[in-house]
């Protein structure tokens, strides 16, 4: 530990709830005073599934009785519905905030607008707040949905739930948007506004008695048919208030070694806070006021700014999907349209999918991601490169099954981080960068600690072998109990040959015009 008993505690009251938090200006509720004092507000929820720091939340509450609903809406969204594992944990999100509204949480599914009408019709609701989102087609069904639900009468309120800066408010002094990451965010962000301060969660929701036909939590079929979601449940607990317990765990006691210590996937020293931020169950601004409020007590500064560096990040990928909506589908790099993508590659991606590549470190992220719903940041950067450079498949498959696979599969951050890992966005690491799976496994999981707890036909390996176990003599394989081929596949590939072919295949893009 880093600090004593004593320090710690005066930390952990420093980091509670009751942290320092501003109210949200009062002329946004002097409106309410227009309306009829018995009439309703619609509270929507979305992608902010919490009570604290919440701003449509509050700014509802403020007028006096709520209904509070949620509507899952997949009309819009076309291939960009959630994944699996995102509704999994949409599952128990939506039970956790039910929980704490008492029982009071209106559910349905279907069409948003057609939804919100008939609720305002049936219950006389004068008002609708909800919390920003920032995926292409929920910009474009939000800015109809606002403009109809105005022309209906109702008065329409949206805010800002879900990041540190607006999209729209850090940009070049020339009025273009960044591109690339430092500048936007050390001259950028940096300099302008700093992060709101959290808002306290309502002191008195006051549910409207209202009756309105909603769904049983059951009905919405979010949860899988078949069982994989085992190692999920004993995985996560989902909850706002296990967000912040992760949270005040995580700079308590990782905070101090994280700029070192996050690149180690055996090590504690993550946040995992980004499904929470995904689905709301957190906000930002909490993680960055909270962040540095702990900077006070840890010497290593460097820490801090890297953790404070990552939910900028974040920020960009958001920045980047707002100023360029294309990014799921589109090279931002216009010379990648005509990369020799590999075909009929369908057997290594299974292979990949599946974490049978040979490759012990792609295999444990691969197997911790299907497992889990989740996979450590570094190891993401191995198993992308080896996808998209060593076998030359292309990065929409990536993102295919990344989307599908992670509790915290957000449009923004995983399309801005496949197209990064290729060399085809903004800011984007150099596509020679390829990602050797030996040489990481060696430096990040010398002792094979986290190989050997999701590749368990590995886990009596000697640490000298088990990063590259076809090289490890005859009797060394016997005494683990590894068969090559046969328990544990050979590699899909040579690395060295993949290298030179990979690279062969970037020089083609090299007549192509950098960016649009």
């Amino acid at each position: 530990m880093w600090y004593g008993v004593a320090n710690k505690s005066n930390l952990n009251l420093r980091l509670s709830r009751n942290f320092t938090q501003e109210k949200l200006p009062q002329r946004i509720y002097l409106i309410a005073e227009l309306q009829q004092s018995n009439a309703p507000t619609i509270m929507w929820f979305r992608q902010d599934l919490r009570l604290a720091d919440n701003p449509a939340l509050c700014a509802a509450c403020e007028r006096g009785e709520i209904i509070p609903v949620y509507i899952l809406d997949d009309q819009g969204a076309e291939s960009w519905k959630m994944g699996g594992a995102s509704r999994w944990w949409l599952h128990y999100a939506l039970e956790d905030l039910n929980d704490s509204l008492k029982q009071g949480l209106q559910l349905f599914q279907g069409d948003a607008l057609t939804i919100l009408r008939d609720l305002a019709a049936q219950t006389g609701a004068a008002a609708i707040t909800w919390n920003r989102c920032y995926e292409p087609w929920r910009i474009t069904r939000d800015a109809i949905l606002k403009t109809a639900l105005k022309d209906d009468g109702l008065d329409v309120q949206s805010f800002n739930g879900s990041l540190l800066w607006e999209p729209w408010q850090v940009l070049k002094k020339d009025g273009t948007p960044y591109r690339v990451f430092t500048p936007y965010y050390r001259r950028g962000c940096l300099s302008a506004a700093a992060p709101r301060r959290p808002l306290e969660p309502p002191e008195g929701i006051n549910l409207s008695k209202n009756s309105v036909h909603s769904l049983l939590l059951k009905d919405m079929n979010l949860l899988p048919k078949i069982n994989w979601d085992e190692q999920m449940k004993v995985r996560w607990d989902i909850s706002e208030a296990a967000a912040h317990e992760r949270l005040d765990e995580f700079v308590m006691d990782e905070l101090q070694d994280y700029r070192e210590g996050r690149n180690f996937p055996d090590k504690q020293n993550v946040s995992r806070l980004s499904p929470y931020l995904h689905f709301g169950q957190i906000s930002p601004n909490i993680a960055w006021h909270r962040a540095a409020e702990a900077g006070a007590f840890i010497t290593n500064e460097q820490s801090l700014d890297t953790f404070m560096s990552e939910l900028g990040w974040r920020e960009f990928s958001y920045y980047l999907l707002y100023h360029f909506p294309k990014l799921p589908t589109d090279n931002l790099q216009v010379r990648f349209n005509l990369f020799p993508w590999a075909e009929n590659a369908d057997a290594d991606l299974k292979a990949w999918q599946q974490g049978k590549t040979g490759y012990p470190l792609v295999d444990a992220g691969m197997r911790e991601l299907y497992t889990t719903g989740y996979m450590h940041n570094r190891v993401r950067m191995v198993v992308g490169s080896f996808l998209v450079k060593n076998l030359l498949i292309h990065w929409h498959s990536g993102e295919a099954w990344f989307w599908d696979c992670l509790v915290d599969a957000d449009l923004a951050s995983n399309s801005a981080g496949w197209q990064w890992i290729a060399g085809c966005g903004a800011d984007a690491a150099p596509f020679f960068r390829i990602f050797n799976p030996i040489t990481q496994s060696e430096k990040f999981d010398k002792q094979g600690s986290y190989i050997r707890r999701y590749v368990p036909e590995l886990a009596n390996m000697p640490e000298k072998y088990i990063h590259a176990p076809w090289l490890a003599p005859s009797e060394v394989l016997t005494a683990a109990g590894v068969d090559i081929g046969d328990n544990y596949p050979a590699p899909i590939m040579d690395i060295k040959e993949s290298r030179e072919r990979a690279l062969a295949a970037f020089a083609v893009t090299k007549i192509q015009p950098k960016e649009a």
